[in-house]
């Protein structure tokens, strides 16, 4: 375990010097709230409720990155050396419960309390390092590791692994024929303690902790099979008369009412709260899919993951994947029944092999299983890799047994000779990929080679070459801009970022701006409702205007947003940018002042929206309004995280109202907050 540890850190070095990609930038480099230069309960608030990416925010998650900020700053060599140690903290939690697992269902021994053998502790533990091992190079794995933004994933996996630990090790405790009924009591209490407190903890990481209590569940159900303890059972025998043999088999309640306090109230609770946004259109607005088609598409995606973890060809594990094709129908394309007929038969596979093969049916129930929460009636995007950091372990737990046998089993060698195969060749994989990931430059060209139709890689390339070319003519980097850009905005779905980018980049350098670019731009907002990546283009341009380093035709700029806000249901991100060019660029305060109003309107928890405004009442002395919306900021201030901000407005508001009473410099100090 020590060398498999070592070989990850090894394989994961020459990613870590690697830079931002992707989401790392509203989530990190541009988000203020990590940015943490003080430690007081007001910043440590406001970097905690800092997310842009939940409506849970992930606190924790964003208090890592707070602290990775407060002592290294925005060098991301830090921030991935952090995750990778996250990483290699799982690998070691994934060993230990592989190996609790392997011990648990292992069939020479009947009591499973019982210690084993020296000869099965020393299998044991080979086996669970091989499952560890395997599942921390794995490929698929690696944007879990070198993909800041994704510590959400690893970090909430920290609790779901301890949290597993603590209940296996609690349902052992309670199954000891030696034990005392006190300790079997410990032992339900251990394990209800570690599904609740691990999944609360790991929630404030990444809501993909919920699904920890349906592993346990899917555990309980193929390993332990909710089995009274023995001593109990005895009691009951003598009670009613049954023989032992009989009462070994019945169900302990006191596991049924923990799994329905803890999955089943809470299952039913999520799916009410669920039902109206799933339902709603508006949900589904900004996507190229409905409710059916994500359905049909998923299953598709989930058996592909499996091949994709299995075999990690580069093209697969390409990490964009907006050019997926969605299913529109069960024969369309033909792979979708396939892989539904796929899905039905690993079911069935769980059920055929729970008793005869019970950790290849757990682990094929742990994947399937943590593609509940992302693969099925959540609106979210189709396809991501780190989906797959807690399902790969299922699949390893699954396979890597088969594989890693004993020298008396059949075809040991050759069985032995695959698994070593299979390490070798992800290790390969992933230290190559990782190297890859260790500069910009390299990575986009890459990413890009891997999905020569994805819009988002090929819009990567040509902004690596913008950030490397310095706005600078002369730079050899400068003619390689054009080519990624102008193929991504030809590419079907594509969003406005490539136009954006073409834009912004020729705007800054003084160069004319081409006519097509400005229709392809319009014409795409006018075809489809703007998503996230269009806001932040046309957020992007604003701030080029308004900071003055663009020169960009006002006709052009209102005729993209005219086209933008055009649909039902506007974000607040639009109105507050359209608010922005109207007040800043354009001159028109009142026009600029009823667009910010309407982002407020759209998004009345946003502070930032009400700070806007209320800076807009100011400049406009409208000191009653102004005062309105300050109020209502109190109201938002949780912790304090706001308590700079409100101090400034009420600063500035009392200055309005001295200079409209003409108050003396006396009367003015005394009005200070």
């Amino acid at each position: 375990m020590l060398a498999a540890l070592a070989l990850t850190l090894f394989v994961y070095q020459t990613g870590l010097w690697g830079s931002w990609l992707f989401d790392d930038y509203p989530n990190i480099v541009q988000n203020p709230g990590v940015h943490l230069t003080r430690i007081d309960l007001a910043s440590l608030t406001h970097a905690a409720l800092s997310s842009p990416s939940s409506i849970f925010k992930r606190p924790l998650a964003s208090l890592t990155f707070a602290a990775n900020y407060y002592f290294s700053g925005l060098n991301p060599f830090s921030w991935k050396l952090t995750n990778l140690f996250i990483h290699l903290l799982n690998g070691i939690l994934a060993f230990l419960v592989a190996r609790v697992l392997l011990t648990q269902t292992r069939k020479s021994v009947t009591d499973p309390a019982q210690s084993p053998t020296p000869t099965e502790t020393k299998y044991i533990g080979v086996v669970a390092a091989c499952i560890a091992a395997a599942w921390m190079l794995l490929p698929i794995n690696l944007t879990g590791v070198l993909y800041v933004v994704q510590r959400m994933e690893s970090l909430a996996n920290i609790f779901v692994l301890a949290g597993l630990l603590g209940y296996i090790t609690g349902r052992r405790r309670m199954l000891s024929i030696s034990g005392s009924p006190r300790t079997r009591h410990s032992g339900l209490l251990l394990s209800a303690t570690s599904l609740v407190l691990a999944t609360a903890a790991g929630l404030t990481a990444k809501e993909t902790a919920v699904m920890l209590p349906l592993y346990a569940f899917l555990i309980e159900w193929i390993v332990f099979g909710f089995r009274m303890p023995p001593q109990r059972a005895d009691r009951l025998d003598t009670s009613h008369g049954n023989t032992e043999t009989s009462c070994q088999n019945r169900t302990d309640r006191s596991v049924l009412a923990l799994f329905a306090l803890v999955l089943v109230v809470p299952m039913i609770v999520g799916l009410i709260w669920l039902y109206p946004g799933v339902l709603s259109q508006a949900s589904w607005a900004a996507r190229d899919f409905d409710l059916q088609t994500r359905l049909l598409s998923e299953a598709r995606i989930v058996v592909g993951y499996i091949a994709w973890t299995l075999l990690a060809l580069p093209h697969w594990l390409s990490f964009y994947h907006d050019n997926f094709q969605v299913s529109t129908s069960l024969f369309h394309p033909w792979t979708t029944l396939a892989s539904i007929l796929v899905l039905l038969a690993l079911v069935l596979a769980v059920f055929k092999f729970r008793r005869t093969h019970p950790l290849f049916a757990l682990g094929i129930a742990l994947y399937l299983g943590c593609h509940v929460l992302t693969a099925t009636i959540i609106p979210l995007e189709l396809i991501y890799e780190h989906r797959n950091y807690f399902a790969s372990f299922g699949l390893m737990l699954a396979l890597v047994p088969l594989f890693a046998v004993p020298s008396s089993a059949r075809l040991a060698r050759v069985r032995w000779g695959v698994l070593g195969a299979a390490l070798l060749t992800w290790t390969v994989l992933t230290a190559s990929t990782a190297y890859a990931w260790g500069d910009s430059m390299r990575l986009a060209r890459e990413l890009a080679a891997r999905a020569p139709n994805s819009p988002r890689a090929q819009y990567e390339l040509g902004r690596g070459y913008i950030i490397a070319s310095h706005y600078e003519p002369d730079s050899p980097y400068t003619p390689l801009v054009y080519a990624p850009l102008e193929r991504a905005s030809k590419l079907p779905d594509s969003s406005i970022l490539p136009q954006q980018a073409l834009i912004f980049f020729n705007a800054r350098m003084h160069r004319p701006v081409k006519v097509e670019w400005w229709d392809s731009l319009i014409a795409t907002l006018k075809r489809r409702k703007p998503g996230v990546q269009d806001e932040s283009s046309l957020a992007a341009l604003t701030q080029c205007a308004r900071n003055g380093l663009c020169s960009l035709p006002a006709h052009r700029m209102q005729q993209a947003f005219q086209a933008a806000v055009s649909y039902p249901d506007t974000d607040a991100r639009l109105w507050a940018s359209y608010g922005d060019y109207t007040w800043n660029v354009l001159g028109n305060h009142a026009e600029g002042l009823k667009l910010t109003q309407h982002a407020v309107n759209a998004d009345p928890s946003e502070p930032a929206y009400r700070i806007t405004l209320v800076r807009m009442y100011l400049v406009l002395n409208k000191l009653s309004e102004a005062e309105q919306q300050i109020n209502a900021l109190k109201h938002m201030n949780i912790g304090g995280e706001l308590d700079d901000s409100i101090a400034n407005l009420h600063q500035r508001l009392s200055s309005a109202r001295c200079n409209e009473a003409s108050c003396t410099e006396t009367s003015h100090e005394q009005s200070q907050p």
